[in-house]
């Protein structure tokens, strides 16, 4: 099944209200330059990764938007998904009140910028996973239907869930680049839900998915390379 553009655009739209109503209204403004940047910059990667997708990967984009929900997600993982979209914007909304309403933190300028950078690192291991892996579902599920197989090449050499990792640097550098210690504490619990369903997503994948565990015993590390 392929993605048309419109689907796609309605899709994309979708998730930036979204994120502007998350981040701007408990903010209390629209007049939040950090915020705007944050948007820009990850909405400007979103659309143009979605738009290589669009060309390149149609059956990876259907997947990604048609995944969740489907027969054969894994139970606790539909439980573990709605939790942590929950909490994920959840997230966006206390860094807006902290950040802007209430201006608890104060994050110098050097934490800040170094936070944008962070934030800019996770889109090429992002942008390299996706291009990787063709299976990169948004559930945990063997894609039967698709001969879902391991991958094992480009940031999968060196650890098992490079998606994850992104996210590593996503969250704390989009905390660091809004100004927000609290969301930088929130940031530490979406990790640790992150890195929770990779170790879920292991068993299921190590005991359903042909070649996993031989993997697993290759590629020593999750998350991060020569940490965990």
């Amino acid at each position: 099944m392929n993605v048309g553009i419109g689907r796609l655009a309605i899709n994309i739209a979708v998730m930036a209200a979204a994120f502007v109503v998350a981040l701007f209204l408990p903010a209390g403004t629209f007049a939040w330059p950090a915020g705007w940047a944050f948007f820009g910059l990850f909405f400007g990667f979103t659309v143009a990764l979605s738009i290589r997708l669009f060309r390149f990967s149609p059956e990876l984009l259907a997947e990604r938007l048609t995944g969740i929900g489907k027969a054969d997600q894994k139970a606790w993982d539909k439980v573990l998904l709605a939790i942590t979209a929950v909490a994920f914007f959840a997230w966006l909304a206390v860094m807006g009140i902290d950040a802007v309403r209430y201006h608890w933190s104060h994050v110098p300028v050097v934490p800040r910028t170094l936070g944008a950078c962070l934030l800019v690192a996770s889109f090429p291991i992002f942008f390299s996973t996706f291009r990787e892996n063709r299976f990169l579902s948004p559930a945990v599920r063997i894609q039967q239907e698709r001969a879902h197989r391991v991958v094992d090449t480009g940031p999968y050499r060196h650890v098992r869930h490079p998606m994850y990792g992104g996210f590593v640097l996503f969250a704390l550098g989009t905390a660091l680049m809004l100004g927000s210690w609290y969301g930088t504490i929130g940031a530490l619990c979406l990790i640790g839900l992150v890195a929770r369903r990779a170790v879920l997503e292991e068993r299921a994948l190590q005991s359903e998915l042909e070649g996993y565990d031989a993997y697993m015993r290759r590629v020593r590390y999750r998350l991060v390379p020569h940490v965990w």
